[in-house]
C-alpha cells in the first residue's frame, strides 16, 4: 500500500515537473478549474493601475460580483510609473467604452480581483472593444485591510482615545446646572432644522443659482482679469490725488456746516416770505384762464392775431374794464369807449377826467390824457 502511494506521488511530481518545463509562465499558465468561461470570442483589454497591489495572473475579473474573465498578464507600463494589467473578458458581456475598473477583495483575507462597472459620474458611452485601454484616470484601488488596520493603529496609539474620559467629564461639567438652557438650545435647533427642511427647495434653488453665477464668472474670467488690470492705473491715480480728495471732502463738510447755519438763521424769514407769497400765488391761480387771453392783445409790434381783429381801417376798437383803487377814493368803471385817430377825423382825443377824490391834484393833469391807440 505504501509502495503504491509512493509511486503515485512520484508520478505526479514528474508530471508537474514536465508540465512546468513546457510552460513559459509556470503555474500561472495553467487554467484553474471553476473559472469564468471566456466563450468563443473573448475580448482582451489593458487596464492601467497606479498600484497593482497583490493582483496576480489568473485573478478573476468580475462585473456585479459575477466572474466574466481573468487576468492574463501584469507588466510595467512604459515610464515605469504604472502597471499594465491585461485581462480577457467574455465577448458576450456588454460594458460601455468608458467603463471603470478597480481592484477589490473577495473577503477580509480573501484574494484580489478586478471589478469592472459602468461609470457613476457620467452616462455610458459606446461599447468596450477588443484591444481597448482603460486609462489610469478611470481606475482605482479598493480599500485594503492593511490601510484599515494602519488607520486604526494611528487612532488607538496616537489619537484621542485616551482623552475620551476627559472629554466626557468636561461635557458633564459644562452641562451641570444648565439643563433648561440645553433643552431650550435643542428645541431651538430642532425648529431651525425644521425651517431649513421646509425651505429646502428654495435653498437648493438658491445654491443652483449661485452655481450658475459662479460658472458665468468662471467663463468670463479673462474679461474680469482684464478689467481688474485696467483698474490699476485708475487706483494709482486716485492714490496720487489723495490730498486733493481729502481737501475736497473737508470743504464739503465745511459747506454743509455753513448751509446748516444759514438755514437755521434764515428759517423764520424764509417761512414768512413763503407765507406772504401764498396770496399772490392764489391770485395767479384764479387768473390762470384770463392771463393768456390778455397776452393776446399785448401792445407789441407786429400786432398779435388777437389785436388784428379789432383794427378796422384807421381806428381801433377797444373794450376796457378798469378798476382804479386809491386810498380814501372811489371806483370808476369805464366801459366800451371808442377812440378815433384825431388826425384823420379832426376830433380831439377822448379823455377821462379824474374825479376830485380819485387822484391827488398834482397828478390829476398827468393822469388825464389821450387814450387812443
Amino acid at each position: 500500500m505504501n509502495r503504491r502511494l509512493g509511486l503515485g506521488v512520484a508520478a505526479v511530481a514528474v508530471a508537474a515537473t514536465t508540465s512546468g518545463c513546457s510552460l513559459g509562465d509556470g503555474l500561472y499558465g495553467v487554467t484553474l478549474p471553476g473559472g469564468a468561461s471566456l466563450g468563443s470570442h473573448p475580448v482582451t483589454v489593458t487596464i492601467q493601475f497606479a498600484n497593482a497591489l497583490d493582483l496576480v495572473p489568473q485573478s478573476s475579473v468580475e462585473v456585479n460580483d459575477v466572474p466574466v474573465g481573468r487576468v492574463t498578464s501584469i507588466s510595467l507600463a512604459p515610464g515605469d510609473r504604472l502597471a499594465d494589467v491585461t485581462v480577457a473578458i467574455n465577448g458576450d458581456v456588454r460594458l460601455p467604452a468608458n467603463a471603470v475598473a478597480s481592484i477589490q477583495q473577495t473577503s477580509l483575507l480573501g484574494e484580489k480581483y478586478v471589478a469592472l462597472a459602468p461609470p457613476l459620474s457620467a452616462p455610458p458611452v459606446g461599447r468596450l472593444q477588443d484591444g481597448q485601454v482603460i486609462a489610469v484616470t478611470r481606475t482605482s484601488d479598493g480599500v485594503q485591510v492593511e490601510q484599515v488596520l494602519g488607520a486604526l493603529s494611528v487612532v488607538l496609539n496616537e489619537g484621542g482615545i485616551g482623552q475620551i474620559r476627559d472629554i466626557a467629564e468636561e461635557l458633564n461639567r459644562a452641562a451641570s446646572g444648565r439643563t433648561g438652557e440645553l433643552r431650550h438650545l435643542i428645541g431651538s435647533s430642532r425648529r431651525v432644522i425644521t425651517q431649513l427642511t421646509a425651505h429646502r427647495s428654495t435653498i437648493i434653488t438658491s445654491l443652483r443659482a449661485l452655481n450658475t453665477l459662479a460658472a458665468t464668472l468662471r467663463a468670463d474670467d479673462s474679461e474680469i482679469a482684464q478689467v481688474l488690470n485696467q483698474l490699476t492705473p485708475g487706483i494709482a491715480e486716485l492714490a496720487g490725488q489723495r490730498r486733493q480728495i481729502v481737501a475736497m471732502i473737508n470743504a464739503l463738510d465745511h459747506l454743509q456746516a455753513t448751509t446748516e447755519h444759514t438755514v437755521a438763521v434764515t428759517r423764520e424769514t424764509t417761512v414768512e416770505d413763503l407765507r406772504l407769497l401764498g396770496p399772490v400765488l392764489d391770485q395767479l391761480i384764479a387768473a390762470r384762464s384770463d392771463l393768456p387771453k390778455s397776452l393776446q392783445v399785448l401792445a407789441t409790434y407786429p400786432f398779435t392775431p388777437g389785436a388784428l381783429r379789432d383794427i378796422k381801417g384807421d381806428y381801433l376798437n377797444g373794450f376796457v374794464t378798469t378798476d382804479l383803487h386809491t386810498k380814501g377814493g372811489r371806483t370808476i368803471h369805464v366801459h366800451d369807449w371808442v377812440a378815433h385817430d384825431h388826425r384823420s377825423s379832426g376830433r380831439q382825443p377822448a379823455t377821462i377826467d379824474s374825479p376830485p377824490t380819485l387822484l391827488p391834484s398834482a397828478g390829476a393833469d398827468r393822469a388825464a390824457g389821450a387814450v387812443t391807440r
